[in-house]
């Protein structure tokens, strides 16, 4: 059995969120952890856990977009407080790196920034996990603050990153996953032989679409098996172990 370990079940049209859990089982998919994108996407996921165990709902405000309101962040973390024992961990949350782009890097972070310490400081208060959207430059900032607050079960999802923080990262005991661009962008291929398989997850992020051999496809869950199989070859490991051991991981990390 595979886990999916980071998608936006929410974002799906009704047909394909159908599709995909109707076909879980037939795809030797045991579970999705299935991110926030905001308070109304956290409802929404809940529903879902509601419906069909298999959907393991994480809680959170996705940070490629606006800030937003303080009775907004207020309500949702009220919320979250409902809630807390019915999610596996707290996100999807972070920091803004693409819209930072898009604004030409004219962007200020500081309410992001105070945002993503307030979600790592519930996560804290929780004992739960945290997954974190933090590429490139983003990731550093992100690991100040969880040094700062002492959470060590931080999953980077689809990361990004140079050198030193990578080795950061993996002293620290974060968690990354891998996405199905394994199969053909060097740059996850070459992180992947990086980093140590034990602290390692696979994901989809769908909606997401990918390109290579997925090229013109919904996003699924069973896209997941490509990329263990590319994960092993990587790591010059057997694909059975491989798949065990990411299984476990996710198992462990998110305690289901």
């Amino acid at each position: 059995m595979i886990i999916d370990a980071h998608i936006h079940l929410d974002q799906y049209e009704k047909d394909a969120q159908n599709k995909i859990l109707s076909t879980l089982n037939e795809h030797q998919v045991e579970a999705l952890i299935t991110v926030s994108f905001n308070l109304e996407s956290c409802l929404q996921n809940r529903a879902f856990s509601m419906l069909d165990t298999r959907a393991k709902p994480a809680y959170g405000f996705h940070p490629e977009q606006d800030i937003p309101t303080q009775m907004e962040i207020d309500q949702l973390f009220s919320w979250m407080e409902q809630h807390k024992d019915e999610m596996v961990a707290v996100g999807e949350v972070g920091l803004p790196y693409y819209k930072k782009l898009e604004n030409n890097g004219l962007l200020d972070y500081k309410p992001y920034m105070r945002l993503l310490e307030r979600f790592i400081e519930f996560a804290v208060e929780c004992d739960k996990p945290i997954v974190l959207h933090a590429v490139y430059e983003d990731a550093a900032l992100a690991c100040d603050l969880l040094e700062k607050h002492r959470l060590t079960k931080a999953h980077f999802h689809w990361f990004k990153g140079d050198q030193p923080t990578v080795k950061r990262m993996i002293r620290n005991g974060y968690y990354i996953s891998v996405t199905p661009d394994v199969l053909y962008e060097n740059e996850i291929q070459q992180l992947v032989k990086r980093y140590p398989l034990e602290l390692m997850m696979v994901e989809t992020d769908g909606p997401w679409p990918f390109e290579g051999p997925f090229a013109n496809q919904m996003t699924e869950p069973k896209m997941i098996h490509q990329s263990i199989v590319k994960i092993a070859e990587l790591k010059e490991q057997p694909v059975e172990k491989t798949k065990r051991t990411l299984y476990e991981n996710t198992k462990r990390f998110y305690n289901i």
